[in-house]
């Protein structure tokens, strides 16, 4: 049942990716509705999950947070490094995004994924009214995933193929992480120590990188507007989930 509610995720995925390659002449709507979901995500699903799951402190500091504080850091010295790895073989800081960030991002999203259908599996474990509830939260936001996955690797200039690629195998992950449920059970602590890591990363991107370039060319009020629909669109998933 579990690995049949995740190819629901599946599907739901791809439709996010083949929304965001649809709207391109919209590219500053695009990416202010991305930067509203990712907002989303992090906020009011991945680092209250976090919390919850990783309750352990850390010299008066739950751990969730300071994985949280890490993952953002982590998240900009990374493109830190590769940009400064670009300019010395040549190429201007800032002149152009590094696809390797792009990539990492999106290899982030399908790991996020992929313990969505771990998360499926596990609360079908537990009884069918939790897989449901849980099930129906994972396919609703993995529309988002998939949105935000063909998005972040396209903006960082990696090829159309790349970023196809990247969204098969994000919506791939929830069915193989499902499956894995069979086999493995994850711990609660670490599930949530890689939910709070995730979540820090998440934000840099959608606070520093993604939003900005939304708001770059097209200041518009309608960029703004897409940002908190994707804030609301995420919240009212959480909600009906709950």
């Amino acid at each position: 049942m579990a690995v049949f509610v995740a190819l629901g995720a599946f599907l739901m995925t791809l439709a996010g990716g083949w929304t965001a390659q649809r709207v391109t002449d919209r590219r500053h709507l695009v990416l202010g509705l991305a930067g509203g979901l990712m907002l989303g995500v992090v906020g009011l699903d991945l680092l209250p999950e976090a919390l919850h799951a990783a309750g352990d402190e850390v010299f008066g500091v739950p751990a969730a947070l300071l994985l949280f504080v890490a993952g953002f850091l982590l998240a900009h010295l990374v493109e830190r490094l590769l940009a400064a790895r670009q300019a010395a073989h040549g190429g201007g800081e800032h002149s152009d995004r590094v696809p390797e960030v792009g990539l990492t991002a999106a290899a982030a999203m399908v790991g996020h994924s992929a313990m969505d259908g771990v998360a499926i599996g596990a609360a079908f474990q537990v009884g069918g009214g939790m897989g449901t509830a849980v099930a129906l939260a994972v396919v609703a936001h993995d529309f988002a995933d998939g949105f935000n996955t063909y998005t972040i690797t396209s903006l960082y200039g990696n090829a159309r193929r790349r970023a196809l690629f990247m969204l098969w195998a994000d919506a791939a992950a929830p069915v193989l992480g499902a499956a894995s449920t069979t086999f493995v059970t994850i711990p609660e602590g670490l599930l949530g120590g890689y939910l709070g890591l995730f979540g820090g990363a998440l934000l840099y991107l959608a606070a520093a990188e993604i939003l900005p370039e939304a708001h770059h060319e097209h200041p518009a009020r309608s960029t703004l507007l897409c940002t908190v629909a994707g804030v609301g669109f995420i919240w009212l998933v959480v909600g009906l989930a709950g």
